[in-house]
This record gives C-alpha cells, sequence and structure tokens, in this order.
C-alpha cells in the first residue's frame, strides 16, 4: 500500500503538478452509462464533473517559486436537473495532489475495494512527435479529461460513493484535508517492506487471490506491450502521412510547366497536401483510446494492492496461529513437566534444577492470560480475513465485469477509428485518380 508517514502513502500538497487531459465524449457517455451501479450512488444524487483547468504561479513550502495547474471541479444536484432547473452549479479548485490525498485515503481506508486509479503524473508510452511536457495544452486537457473520469468513477461505486470524505472533497473547498488527516489513516497504512515479507511468508493464502494477481501482472505487460505498439506504429504513421505532402509539393510545382495536365496535377496535389496534414487530428484522437488503455494499465496495480492486503491479512493470522500453539505447547511442558522441543529454557533447567513452585504457578498465570489474549487475537485476525477475502472478491468480481465492457467498447472504437481512417486515405487516392482522368 505505501509506507508509514506522507511521503510514499499520501500526497505531498506542495509538490509541483503541471498536466491535464482532453475528453472525448465519447468516454465520458460510456462512463455515465456503464458505470452506474444498481443501488445507490452519488452519481444518482449529483451531476460532477472537471470543467476546466488553469495554470498559476505560486510559491511552495520552502517559499520557492512554482507553476502548477489547477482544475475546476464542478458539482450540481441531480434533482434540480430532472426537474427542468438548471442552477448554477457549486464549484471548487484542487490540485493534482489533492486527488492523490483523496486516493491515498480510500487505498487505506477500504482495502478490499479495487481504487480507480489516477491519470498519469507524466506522459507516458508517447510517439516522439507528441510533447511529453506536463504543462503541454493537450497534456493538460487529457488529463483534465482522466481527473473527471476517476471522480466519475469513485461516484459511482457502490461504497465509495457513500464514504463522507468524499462529499467534502467536493464541497468543501477549504479545510477538506484537515478533516482526512483527522481520520487517522496514515497510521493504519501498511509499510511496502511488511506487506513485501508477508507475500514471501505466508503460507496458505487464498487460491483465487493468488491467481488474480499472477493475472494483474499479466494484464499490466500486455496493456504496456499495447501501447508500446501502438506508439511506434503512430511513429510512422506520421511519417507515412506527411510524406504525401511530398507529393503534394512535387505535383504543384509539375503543374506550372504544363498547359493541359497542369489544373489536374494541381488539384491532385491539393488533395495530396489535406491528406497529409489530417494525421494529426487522428493522432490526437487516438491518444484517447491509448488514454483509455493507461487506465487499465494503473488499474492493475489497484488490483495488485487488493491482493497484497488479502497476503497480509492472511499472514498476520498465520503468526498469530503459532504465537498461540507456541505458548500452549509453553503451558503444556510447563504443567507436566516434560519438554518435548529443545528451548533454552530447558536446558537450563537441566543444568540448574527446576523453579520454585512459587515461579511456575506465576509463570502458568500469565501463560494463561497470554493465551487468552492470543485466543481473542486469532478470532479478529480471521474475521478481518474472511471478511478481506469476502469483500474483496465481490468487488474484483464487479470490476471484471467493468473492465470486459470498457475495454472491449474502447477496442471496437478504435477499430472503428483505423477503418474512417483507412476510408478517407481510399477516397483521397480516388480523388486523385479523377484528378487524373480529367489531364
Amino acid at each position: 500500500m505505501a509506507e508509514d508517514g506522507r511521503d510514499e502513502s499520501l500526497a505531498t500538497d506542495d509538490e509541483p503538478d503541471h498536466t491535464v487531459a482532453d475528453g472525448s465524449n465519447s468516454l465520458n457517455n460510456s462512463l455515465n452509462n456503464t458505470m452506474v451501479e444498481e443501488g445507490s450512488t452519488l452519481l444518482h444524487t449529483m451531476e460532477i464533473c472537471v470543467a476546466e483547468a488553469e495554470r498559476r504561479n505560486g510559491k511552495n513550502t520552502v517559499n520557492m517559486q512554482e507553476t502548477f495547474t489547477v482544475y475546476l471541479v464542478e458539482t450540481r444536484p441531480m434533482d434540480a436537473v430532472a426537474e427542468g432547473r438548471n442552477p448554477a452549479p457549486d464549484s471548487l479548485w484542487r490540485r493534482y495532489s489533492e486527488f492523490e490525498l483523496l486516493r491515498n485515503y480510500l487505498l487505506v481506508t477500504h482495502p478490499y475495494i479495487v481504487v480507480p486509479p489516477l491519470p498519469e503524473k507524466r506522459a507516458e508510452f508517447v510517439w516522439h512527435k507528441l510533447s511529453a511536457d506536463n504543462m503541454d495544452p493537450d497534456f493538460v486537457e487529457r488529463r483534465r479529461v482522466g481527473l473527471e473520469n476517476f471522480l466519475l468513477r469513485v461516484a459511482s461505486h457502490p461504497v465509495l460513493s457513500n464514504d463522507k470524505i468524499l462529499h467534502h472533497f467536493l464541497t468543501e473547498e477549504h479545510g477538506w484535508k484537515e478533516v482526512v488527516y483527522e481520520t487517522g489513516f496514515q497510521a493504519k497504512a501498511d509499510s511496502r517492506l511488511r506487506a513485501l515479507s508477508a507475500t514471501f511468508r505466508v503460507r496458505n493464502p487464498d487460491k483465487r487471490f493468488m491467481e488474480m494477481k499472477h493475472y494483474s501482472d499479466e494484464l499490466q505487460s500486455h496493456t504496456s506491450q499495447l501501447l508500446r505498439a501502438r506508439a511506434r506504429v503512430a511513429d510512422r504513421l506520421y511519417g507515412v502521412y506527411k510524406v504525401h505532402g511530398n507529393y503534394g509539393r512535387v505535383f504543384s510545382e509539375w503543374s506550372a510547366i504544363e498547359r493541359e495536365m497542369g489544373d489536374g496535377l494541381q488539384s491532385a496535389g491539393h488533395h495530396m497536401d489535406a491528406y497529409a496534414a489530417s494525421i494529426d487530428d487522428i493522432l490526437e484522437e487516438e491518444e484517447h483510446y491509448a488514454d483509455q488503455l493507461k487506465e487499465y494499465l494503473f488499474y492493475a496495480e489497484a488490483l495488485r494492492a487488493v491482493c497484497r492486503k488479502h497476503e497480509l491479512t492472511q499472514f498476520e493470522l498465520e503468526m498469530a496461529s503459532q504465537d498461540l500453539i507456541s505458548k500452549k505447547q509453553q503451558q503444556e511442558e510447563l504443567a507436566t513437566g516434560i519438554v518435548r522441543t529443545f528451548s533454552f529454557k530447558g536446558m537450563t533447567n537441566k543444568l540448574f534444577g527446576q523453579e520454585a513452585p512459587e515461579q511456575r504457578e506465576a509463570r502458568l498465570k500469565l501463560l494463561e492470560e497470554l493465551i487468552a489474549e492470543g485466543e481473542e487475537t486469532v478470532k479478529e485476525k480471521t474475521v478481518e480475513c474472511e471478511e478481506h477475502v469476502e469483500r474483496a472478491w465481490v468487488d474484483m468480481q464487479r470490476f471484471k465485469e467493468q473492465k470486459d465492457k470498457d475495454l472491449r467498447e474502447a477496442l471496437i472504437n478504435y477499430a472503428v477509428m483505423q477503418i474512417s481512417m483507412c476510408k478517407k486515405g481510399i477516397q483521397m487516392w480516388s480523388n486523385a485518380k479523377e484528378c487524373f482522368l480529367k489531364m
């Protein structure tokens, strides 16, 4: 999950944030149509959007000047919209680090939930002509859409949407961070070292979670490979389209020395120029589909976080059970005087004789108390582990249905876009053919 303290688990307020996201209507529509669960969720009562991004300058905690981006979060009561009224939305500005703080709180407070990921902080899997600058307007706009996507995901979740901290985030511009810290969620965050130790030492994890963890690794691997392949294709496609501009230039220059062929060559050159210029809009549209794939690249880590929490709770249960067995064995050995296993205490008894009856009774009484505490701890850990398994498995199934639907829709739309692009290429060459026929 995260390290103890604010450095990893928590968002740092003063970290400069340069970014944002542009949105396609298809993405927002698919979220509204597919993410609203049955039952009571925040999206049933509130309209939520991240309306715009704004670049600002200011000083951080060490009094240094920094440039950062803030996002305008707007909310409106759904009943007013349904009644045909159009009241002005409530609005407030949030930095990316505040979105991070909200998500980190949700991760710690709801460890059995596959918490939706935030959009990337810095551009990844970009083709070489695309700017990787965090303050680039296109990247900032895409991130804006990604942050809105995050809020819609959370607000449509049957559990997360009812968390009071989410309501504070959406409605209280000032003071909401203090409310988050007052929950003490930082102290509940599991250190990565402890989680890693549990991964290697747990003996009897639930096989379903082990399979899901392996699946999350494969999901991340395949989506990253797909994004890399898409970036390489975009690079080559850009070059192919721009080379058509050379056709346009040659045809236009050639037309100047031809009388009968001149008009046809010049017209064909115009079609080539338009075709070459169209690649910029095409690849910009492609970036939106890439962002949808990136979301599931980051979802893989959220899925692993739930599996790691299972490993940790199971490991703690096993440790508590082993400790209880050890205490009971000590009690039996002390009561009978028969030492079944080698121990330093057994050796000292043999060397220096048995301890006094009063000491023995005191130790037996202490062991009885420790055993009673151990039994209570095992019961608590058993309940915690069983509850996590039950709740997490339900949410994992919900996530799987969401994933299947979202990725299917994104890949189909991407294929449709590619088909449309190819048809435009055919149309361009058909137009060029007509120009040549008229020569």
